[in-house]
């Protein structure tokens, strides 16, 4: 008699991203992975003790291939910025992973790597070594926050997206001057979410790093 297969955790973990990328982590289960897999989930736990576990280690590849032949060039302003746009283009091309990561975040190598590059830029900043690990934090969780937030608008289906917009023309250029006289002087200025979202990534980041440079002590 022929034994059941028994799958490799990179197998498991390919799987379950193929799964995450027409699917989001709400709807994903550890039953519909055993499926796809044609096995039952308790082979699955030998691997992962729970869901929020697999959905870690799914996220981690992500980073492990974004961080794959990486290179770290120039200063040290260069270097955070060029890992985050890294890390954004990356998870732009699997948008529910993206959520994934922003909800649950990492611990596996690839982690261990965006974590090693960020401390050493930081570190060659000139920032006291005090003040290194609370603006490392500062900078993951605004990575995070807008990678999945931007990948969220990504997922839309393109009547979603219109429904959105119309919706969006609607409370801006509708709003009651009385009642939002701001909104209504600024109305036809005001962009969507959805717009110029790589600009406003490198804008959002530059002036958090702006930021960090205006408190490292001069020599």
């Amino acid at each position: 008699m022929t034994g059941r297969r028994r799958w490799s955790t990179e197998e498991i973990l390919d799987t379950a991203a193929e799964l995450l990328r027409t699917s989001d982590a709400e709807s994903f289960s550890v039953r519909k992975l055993a499926a796809a897999l044609g096995t039952d989930s308790s082979s699955l736990y030998r691997h992962f003790r729970n869901k929020t576990e697999l959905l870690r280690a799914v996220a981690d590849q992500i980073l492990l291939a974004a961080m794959d032949g990486y290179q770290s060039e120039g200063d040290w302003k260069q270097r955070v910025t060029a890992l985050a746009l890294h890390l954004r283009e990356a998870f732009g091309e699997q948008l529910q992973l993206a959520a994934v990561w922003g909800r649950y975040g990492s611990g596996g190598t690839g982690s261990r790597l965006v974590m090693e590059e960020l401390l050493q830029a930081l570190r060659a900043s000139g920032l006291p070594d005090e003040d290194v690990p609370a603006r490392y934090h500062r900078i993951v969780i605004l990575l995070a926050a807008l990678i999945s937030s931007e990948a969220g608008i990504g997922t839309l289906t393109s009547k979603e997206y219109e429904q959105g917009m119309e919706q969006f023309r609607v409370a801006v250029l509708g709003a009651d001057p009385e009642r939002f006289p701001a909104l209504a002087h600024f109305a036809r200025d005001i962009r969507p979410l959805g717009a110029d979202r790589r600009a406003a990534f490198e804008e959002i980041l530059a002036a958090h790093l702006a930021d960090i440079e205006a408190h490292i002590p001069l020599p």
